[in-house]
């Protein structure tokens, strides 16, 4: 009887779950309009005022979203000072809602996780099933780093490929 053999695995396919680098919380909002006279207008010393009786430990480790849910004018220095209060406590500050700092969260930890040392000249599939629903930018991400190195770049799963890219 001729012995089973698994071909999947003896391919040498590197298979990267993007799951991996899914951000591990969501971000916390800080909108601008709470500190704002009236949700509209800033004025520099109540705004000032207001920002020093903030309790901003609850930020420490988290990505912080600032952003401004009302139509107000904030001026440039509004965003620094902000920044300098949250600085000292969140891990990730970003200027835009709640979906672009987990946007951010993301693509970092791609670029941070993905140790493109690890796919000098091997071939790579980018899981396209899972869990979580990884957004088009994720998988951006991960080929723009991993095609300067790979041999080749699939998408799929190791049984079932897309091929992508393959160095000549």
């Amino acid at each position: 009887m001729e012995e089973l053999k698994n071909k999947v695995a003896a391919s040498g396919l590197i298979t990267i779950d993007l799951e991996r680098f899914y951000p591990d919380r969501e971000p916390t909002a800080f909108d601008i309009k709470d500190f704002l006279f009236m949700e509209m207008l800033l004025k520099e010393k109540d705004f000032r005022e207001a920002l020093d009786q903030h309790d901003w430990s609850q930020y420490a480790g988290k990505t912080v979203a600032v952003f401004c849910s009302t139509d107000a004018i904030i001026p440039l220095w509004a965003h620094m000072l902000i920044a300098s209060k949250l600085t000292p406590f969140a891990e990730r500050i970003v200027s835009g809602n709640i979906e672009s700092a987990f946007r951010e969260a993301f693509i970092q930890n791609i670029r941070m996780g993905l140790g493109v040392e690890n796919f000098d000249d091997k071939r790579v599939v980018i899981k396209g099933c899972g869990d979580k629903p990884i957004p088009d930018y994720a998988y951006m991400e991960a080929s723009k780093i991993l095609l300067p190195v790979v041999k080749s770049l699939m998408y799929g799963e190791p049984c079932s490929t897309v091929p992508v890219f393959k160095k000549k």
